[in-house]
């Protein structure tokens, strides 16, 4: 007998992040968007952290770069609310 698969949740990405994800470069942009296709069956993989000072954000690490998100359990919904290299994603929260 399997276990039920969990449900898979709907990913977005919020406008800004998508453009920023737009200026970076082909390779980056691939690593990245392969991580953020990931949430969609795993919205808290291993290594994620939630970020102190803002309710409900998460953070992935990707190489050098960082994904900023959060999760809404009950919609099913993982939405992208920034990006970028680890020395700068921070300054806009």
């Amino acid at each position: 007998m399997t276990s039920p698969t969990p449900p898979a949740y709907t990913v977005q990405v919020d406008r800004a992040a998508a453009k920023l994800l737009r200026k970076l470069d082909r390779p980056v942009q691939a690593r990245l968007v392969t991580a953020i296709a990931n949430l969609a069956t795993e919205p808290r993989p291993a290594g994620v952290k939630a970020l102190t000072g803002h309710s409900n954000l998460f953070r992935i690490r990707v190489g050098a770069y960082r994904i900023i998100y959060t999760v809404r359990d009950q919609e099913l919904i993982v939405l992208v609310v920034h990006l970028g290299h680890r020395s700068d994603v921070y300054d806009l929260l």
